[in-house]
């Protein structure tokens, strides 16, 4: 098993903006708790929200790092998934019936942003670079057919069912559906981590012609989607070739930061609260349809494994992208599913979970392209060109049903 790749050094500018946001956060969370705030203050509390984000996956990773694998992928997926289930739960708690399909709007917008949008950013960066994207078949397929199922198990099936009236699962059949993502979400992990760790690994270079240079092969990353998901390389330029690793952070650290998750996890969900009627009564205003906000915190909560996805494709680690992007996919079904089933218990209306027939095509059609992507082994600008194009069309259809 190799070592993850070195973090930001401990006195680097963005490891101490990580530990003074949440700090920050949780106190204008106080000061602004329950009152009406200027525009300018609103403007500042969702920066702050934003950057609280990044730093409640930092200190995740600190934490994950710590603890090893597999509980280091548990860890943040947790921390993810605390974050986007808080944003739901709060602007479902203060939104009324119009946000019943928030869960599914939130959870589908993640499949497709990167199942699409993450994906097929990575095989650009990395096809120009390469011209050619190298990974793994079986393990990118592996967990493409994972994300396909939890899919299909938890948004598809309940626009058919008729045990309860609309798009939703009576409560046997939601139960079903919560243990089924889980319990498929920690195999996975399990799979990934344990059983069949070499199939997410850093594919290899083909082997050269006769006459013709060996090809410079990278390094090898745990290809873990969680423990080398932010960690980047000292030096970009060369850091197809060359890997600096970190030595594991001491318990002082890792406890300090596990503080400072909590308390960037608290801020994320109270300044949600906070913000939950300025963001619905902007998108109602800008005459956008109340759909959008599920996108909104689908983008927000995955700015994160966007940003490392990119750093990792530009350094010609395409198989940790796609770990990063349909891990990510699996988390957002595997472990939200089930945590707002429980939540429903104390909701109060329906939870509309079935996807519309343009959202069923579009699944259809990105489970249909991703498998023809995944076969080879490889992929070229052509197929990152239509896995972004998918994504350009669901965006642009969700403001613009």
């Amino acid at each position: 098993m190799s070592t993850p790749p070195a973090a930001p050094t401990k006195g680097s500018p963005l490891v101490l903006a990580a530990r003074i946001v949440p700090i920050a956060a949780v106190l204008v969370l106080i000061g602004v708790w329950e009152r009406d705030l200027p525009t300018i203050t609103e403007i500042v509390v969702v920066a702050l929200l934003a950057a609280c984000v990044l730093a409640a996956v930092h200190h995740a990773e600190v934490v994950a790092h710590r603890v090893g694998e597999p509980f280091g992928s548990l860890i943040l997926a947790v921390a993810v998934t605390v974050i986007e289930v808080g944003l739901i739960i709060t602007l479902m708690t203060s939104g009324g019936p119009s946000t019943a399909s928030l869960a599914r709007d939130t959870v589908f917008a993640a499949v497709m942003i990167t199942c699409n949008g993450i994906v097929g950013l990575s095989l650009l960066l990395t096809a120009l670079r390469t011209r050619t994207a190298r990974f793994n078949p079986e393990g990118t397929g592996a967990a493409l057919a994972t994300v396909i199922t939890l899919a299909t198990l938890s948004l598809v099936l309940p626009a058919f069912t008729t045990s309860a009236p609309g798009p939703e699962f009576s409560g046997p059949q939601l139960a079903f559906a919560a243990v089924a993502s889980l319990t498929l979400y920690v195999l996975f992990v399990f799979v990934q981590n344990v059983r069949h760790r070499d199939y997410f690994l850093t594919a290899p270079a083909p082997t050269p012609l006769p006459g013709s240079a060996p090809a410079r092969q990278p390094a090898h990353p745990t290809g873990n989607h969680i423990s080398d998901a932010i960690h980047a390389d000292n030096d970009p330029d060369n850091a197809a070739d060359t890997e600096t690793y970190a030595a594991t952070p001491p318990t002082r650290t890792a406890l300090t930061s596990l503080i400072l998750l909590m308390a960037a996890l608290v801020a994320v969900v109270g300044l949600a609260k906070v913000e939950s009627t300025t963001i619905e009564q902007t998108i109602t205003a800008a005459g956008l349809p109340h759909s959008l906000v599920g996108v909104v915190i689908a983008m927000l909560v995955l700015l994160p494994e966007t940003l490392a996805a990119a750093r990792h494709a530009r350094r010609n680690r395409t198989q940790i992208s796609l770990n990063l992007a349909l891990g990510s996919a699996m988390a957002s079904i595997g472990l939200t599913i089930p945590a707002i089933a429980v939540a429903s218990i104390w909701l109060d209306g329906p939870l509309l979970l079935g996807l519309g027939p343009a959202h069923i095509m579009f699944l259809a059609l990105t489970a249909g392209v991703g498998i023809l992507t995944v076969m080879p082994g490889r992929a070229t600008l052509l197929q990152a060109g239509v896995h972004l194009a998918l994504c350009a069309g669901y965006l642009f259809l969700a403001a613009n049903p």
